[in-house]
């Protein structure tokens, strides 16, 4: 699997909310650089976490949808008739 990456402008737009977030409601003023840094730590921290989590809901999906087609299948079956 290879790192987890994110475009500059979504890296940009993810420091904006945290500075604006740690601004709003924690009183606490970084700068840009330091809004980067964070975003630096978080992506191959909770991101792996929302990465994998995503991988688990996708892969519950998937199996779902294949026991639906199973079923779609199966009532497609039709009857065999022995001899008597």
């Amino acid at each position: 699997m290879s790192d987890l990456e994110l475009d500059n402008d979504t890296r940009s737009r993810l420091a904006d909310l945290i500075r604006d977030y740690l601004n709003d409601e924690l009183d606490t003023d970084i700068g840009n650089m330091d809004a980067d840094q964070l975003v630096g730590f978080l992506i191959p921290t909770l991101g792996a976490h929302f990465y994998n989590q995503g991988l688990k809901d996708a892969q519950a999906l998937f199996a779902r949808k294949a026991d639906d087609v199973t079923d779609e299948i199966y009532a497609m079956e039709k009857p065999v008739k022995d001899r008597d």
